[in-house]
């Protein structure tokens, strides 16, 4: 049965909560540990073998910190929406020692410019993303976002300036190793969604928008696919991500799937 934890984390696509994931004694080293050139975070492959973003000679130590912070943002999820037991599809955990920054990065990537999540290389093929983030910056300061408007509202914003994909595009993008699996035209409207935002600077300056203070020692659950949002500011913090199927969900008329085929009127997902 479904919490009224995880029907309001389907609805409201955030939830935060007071649980605090503590780093051990010979952990703290790895707040040293800083991202490798062109990597963002340290992050631990979704088999929990590779990890990448980081030196050699760290790798051990960041590896055993997040596989620890894998198994408990599992089991924290599972505390509180049970109904996703025998569901989850583990994604990658990351490691984020930087502040903060769109420094170098194309506007496409900058997570401070308001978007929801969706990645050009990995389609979902409906699939929502659910994403556990810590904070565990040992100085106690805050990490800040802002929320934009609902995911409706924002779909319908955005869908009349999304592409369609070209017959055959999707097989192409596969064939070329572009995307990890065939991109489903749900999968090119919601990268759509994500570029359009992101793309338009009078959106980023004028969007309405709440800010959230996540505190240091606090963990906080959402639906990236659906949240509008944005990192403003912040240093170290846990991120563990997972997918979940349509099935899985308490409230399934809330999944952006569901959303964007109500809208478009076309099936999204063979």
């Amino acid at each position: 049965m479904p919490t009224d934890t995880q029907a309001r984390l389907e609805r409201e696509g955030l939830v935060q909560l007071d649980r605090a994931f503590d780093l051990a004694a010979d952990e703290t080293p790895c707040l040293a540990l800083g991202a490798s050139a062109g990597a963002k975070n340290i992050s631990l492959s979704p088999n929990g073998a590779a990890v990448s973003g980081v030196d050699a000679d760290a790798a051990g130590v960041a590896g055993d910190l997040m596989r620890r912070y894998a198994a408990w943002a599992q089991a924290l999820l599972l505390e509180v929406a049970p109904g996703y037991a025998g569901h989850l599809e583990r994604g990658r955990t990351s490691l984020r020692t930087r502040a903060v920054s769109g420094e170098g990065l194309s506007p496409r990537k900058d997570d401070r410019r308001l978007h929801i999540d969706a990645f050009a290389s990995q389609p979902t093929g409906g699939k929502r993303i659910l994403r556990i983030f810590s904070n565990i910056n040992p100085n106690g300061e805050a990490r800040l976002w802002q929320i934009g408007e609902p995911f409706a509202a924002h779909a319908a914003r955005w869908i009349g300036k999304v592409r369609w994909p070209f017959p055959g595009e999707a097989w192409a993008l596969q064939a070329l190793g572009v995307t990890k699996s065939r991109r489903t035209p749900y999968d090119a409207l919601m990268l759509g969604l994500h570029d359009a935002a992101k793309l338009d600077p009078a959106y980023q300056r004028t969007a309405a928008r709440r800010d959230v203070a996540f505190a240091a020692g606090t963990s906080w659950i959402v639906f990236t696919d659906s949240t509008v949002h944005a990192a403003i500011a912040g240093r170290f913090a846990l991120e563990q991500t997972f997918y979940l199927p349509l099935e899985a969900m308490a409230v399934e008329a809330a999944a952006p799937l569901r959303v964007l085929e109500g809208m478009t009127g076309r099936r999204l997902v063979s």
